[in-house]
């Protein structure tokens, strides 16, 4: 992929993509034109990374950092009996999550910065980010597609020739120290066979030209793509020590014949831009950006961000653990606050008996509709200049747009919890920290669907959840059944999760009490599958292995206390625990 760690390479004025005001923001990862115009103001270029860093860690204006991610796939295809569970613990539903973030990728990752211009009034910056991983060396990482997941963001207009063409690169921390040790060894390869084919040609047309090419003239090698750029200038260098190289424009190198000795002089100034370490600076790309968003320490907020998270984790910072608690270690390291706008809503939603939303977009909708009771005196939130595009149209599952619903759901309902609260608003209106005070129980716990807990909490213990009764199958006079036939066998007529309890026995677990009627009355004289309500002390394995074992002991005892001489006898084959816990319940003299 092209090394345009520029963010304004994927953020264009295009239809598909609002640019980065230079007004509020600074790009501050440069492509390679910028690191020639830098050869006259090198400067420039550190001053305004730093302003960009410093301008996210203290602007005292900015107060939420929204994200959304749209991915090559959601869910990997689970082996059979390990779908997504109401029985799944959290740790269960992170390593089935977690092996789904392995096998797709992050195609567009939309940003939507909110600060606070005046009293209750937000201005939101939004911009997308077409992401590709770094190919450069050996790093080529592997991704797959899911047909559903294709054809759904194809209906919403996604541009997937710019994903694959014009993304931007990243890498996490360990793929960055394997590419900074092959570097620094000399001892990176080129993989990629496109590259490799480009890569003979220009070495053919240098070595011919360098041959009677005469001092201080030199060549253009155009039509480079991507690392090639870098690439390009590596191996010459390597092989003429009698050349200099130095990239022209984005896509071109200018080949120089020059004195070694000379050579030698630019390899060790600033002037050489095929330094190791702006090809490292190009190859993290997005990664920097997203190192300047964990340092600047701002609420974090998404909607249902569990697999945001995930792969914000997978991506740009480490692989993802094994260990479900130290993942969540992890998440609350880089981001302190987080905050889910699903699990905010879908508490107070029941509350208000709002219509049902399906989406984020529906959400948004109600809150801003004459349903919501405060919504003459919510914030008043406007799109940035240069982001008017979203207040014109309604972009759905483009992902700064979501990014943008997220912040602005997030407001809404914030000033609605607010105003339900005996406080002081103040006569200019509520203030951020009000609206950050209120949500306070909410910070930290982000939903999770379908599994033993309805939320994940990153700054604490996880709380189970509370679910609709648990029921038994016991089945008889079917051999060798499993979860997967039990499962089904109901499906027909309602949905179950299925877990196995014993050889012949099945918890079943439903979030729909229809789903519970119908089956109970159905099976509760079915010859070979009874379905019962579970009883604890009636159907765990363990309390009647404990009452079996009492039950035996029992007997024991009264066999002895009829025939305490026995005892006696067999002391000496008796285990010496078994013998003294006999001991002091017989007359033993």
């Amino acid at each position: 992929m092209p090394p345009k760690s520029c963010l304004s390479a994927a953020c264009s004025k295009s239809s598909l993509a609002p640019s980065i005001p230079s007004s509020n923001f600074c790009c501050f990862i440069l492509p390679l034109s910028s690191f020639v115009r830098m050869l006259h103001e090198p400067r420039q270029g550190l001053v305004k990374e730093v302003a960009f860093e410093a301008g996210l860690r203290s602007n005292a204006l900015l107060v939420l950092l929204c994200l959304d991610m749209e991915y090559t796939g959601l869910h990997s295809a689970f082996p059979e009996g390990k779908q997504l569970s109401l029985f799944d613990s959290p740790a269960e539903r992170y390593l089935k999550a977690r092996r789904s973030v392995q096998q797709f990728t992050v195609c567009q990752l939309g940003l939507s910065i909110f600060s606070s211009e005046k009293s209750n009034k937000y201005v939101a910056h939004s911009y997308n980010f077409f992401l590709f991983p770094t190919m450069f060396g050996t790093l080529d990482s592997e991704f797959s597609f899911q047909a559903s997941s294709i054809q759904f963001l194809t209906h919403y207009g996604f541009d997937y020739n710019k994903f694959l063409k014009d993304g931007i690169p990243y890498v996490n921390e360990v793929q960055e120290k394997k590419l900074q040790q092959e570097l620094f060894a000399g001892n990176w390869k080129v993989h990629s066979t496109l590259d490799k084919d480009r890569l003979k040609v220009v070495i053919d047309e240098v070595t011919r030209w360098v041959s009677s090419a005469e001092e201080g003239e030199s060549m253009v090698v155009s039509d480079l793509t991507g690392f090639q750029i870098f690439e390009v200038q590596l191996i010459l260098r390597r092989a003429l020590p009698d050349i200099w190289t130095k990239p022209s424009g984005d896509n071109e190198v200018i080949v120089e014949k020059m004195n070694p000795r000379h050579r030698w002089h630019l390899e060790n100034t600033s002037c050489d831009f095929c330094r190791k370490e702006l090809i490292l600076l190009s190859a993290r790309g997005f990664t920097s950006l997203f190192q300047t968003l964990v340092k600047a320490k701002k609420p974090l907020v998404g909607h249902n961000m569990l697999m945001d998270l995930l792969h914000l984790h997978d991506k740009f910072y480490r692989p993802l653990p094994e260990s479900y608690e130290e993942f969540k270690t992890n998440i609350h390291s880089l981001f302190p606050v987080i905050i889910d706008t699903k699990n905010v809503t879908k508490t107070i939603w029941k509350e208000l008996k709002f219509p049902r939303a399906c989406n984020l977009l529906e959400t948004y909708e109600i809150l801003c509709s004459d349903l919501n009771p405060t919504n003459p005196t919510c914030p008043v939130i406007s799109h940035a200049s240069d982001c008017s595009k979203y207040a014109e149209e309604k972009y759905p599952h483009e992902a700064a747009y979501d990014a943008f619903l997220c912040g602005s759901v997030l407001l809404k309902v914030a000033h609605l919890l607010l105003c339900r609260m005996p406080c002081d608003t103040k006569k200019n209106g509520p203030s951020f920290s009000q609206y950050l005070n209120v949500l306070a129980k909410y910070l930290n716990q982000v939903n999770l669907i379908r599994a033993a807990v309805s939320k994940i909490n990153f700054s604490g213990a996880d709380v189970p959840s509370r679910h609709l009764p648990l029921l038994i199958a016991s089945v008889r006079g079917w051999p060798g059944v499993n979860e997967e036939q039990i499962y089904q066998e109901l499906k027909g007529l309602c949905r179950f999760d299925v877990r196995q309890l014993t050889k012949n026995q099945f918890l079943l677990l439903s979030n729909n009490f229809k789903n519970v009627r119908v089956v109970l009355e159905d099976y509760k004289d079915y010859p070979n599958l009874r379905i019962s309500f579970y009883h604890y002390w009636r159907h765990s394995p363990q309390v009647n292995c404990l009452l079996q074992f009492w039950g035996f002991y029992q007997r024991i005892c009264d066999f002895f206390m009829r025939k305490p001489e026995s005892l006696m006898i067999i002391h000496s084959d008796l285990p010496s625990a078994v013998y003294l816990q006999l001991t002091n319940v017989l007359p033993i003299k």
